[in-house]
């Protein structure tokens, strides 16, 4: 979900963008944007990508299962992957350059900044008791909890 979106209910062209890089970065990772498991840690997709992009090993990412596609067609999806989800609205291409990006290697892409939604990485052990003592509890009205972080408890209820 894009941070505008999140945060102010403003919904626009970029959200969709923000949700295309979203989806590029689960196709070529194989996982879940929410839950990307990395050796004995767990952390969101965006963090991993953001942090393999930044220490110069972006390869890290790719689903062993892609392992015969073309290693520079990966690094231009995580590269564009990252463009999509820049925190920032206006930092993101439109869908147009997305496909001109994707399909164009004489076109110039810049270089991606810090991508929203960005969390350190937890150890396994602890997310897996953090998941179960917050599903195991329950609230007043007898619905589970739905918070990781136990942090918020959100009541979904339509607009």
């Amino acid at each position: 979900m894009a941070p505008e979106y999140a945060m102010h209910g403003l919904f626009s062209v970029k959200s969709d963008v923000f949700s295309f890089g979203v989806l590029l970065l689960e196709i070529i990772s194989g996982q879940k944007s929410s839950r990307f498991c990395n050796g004995d840690t767990t952390e969101d997709l965006l963090s991993y990508a953001w942090r393999s992009w930044r220490e110069g090993t972006p390869s890290n990412l790719n689903d062993p299962n892609l392992a015969d596609g073309s290693r520079t067609e990966m690094l231009r999806c995580i590269h564009v992957g990252l463009l999509c989800v820049q925190e920032i609205e206006a930092e993101r291409p439109t869908m147009g350059a997305v496909v001109l990006m994707l399909n164009s290697y004489s076109t110039t892409m810049p270089l991606p900044s810090r991508p929203a939604f960005i969390m350190h990485s937890i150890p396994k052990s602890d997310t897996a008791s953090r998941v179960t003592a917050t599903h195991s509890s329950q609230s007043e009205n007898g619905q589970i909890q739905e918070s990781v972080n136990e942090a918020s408890i959100t009541e979904l209820y339509p607009r």
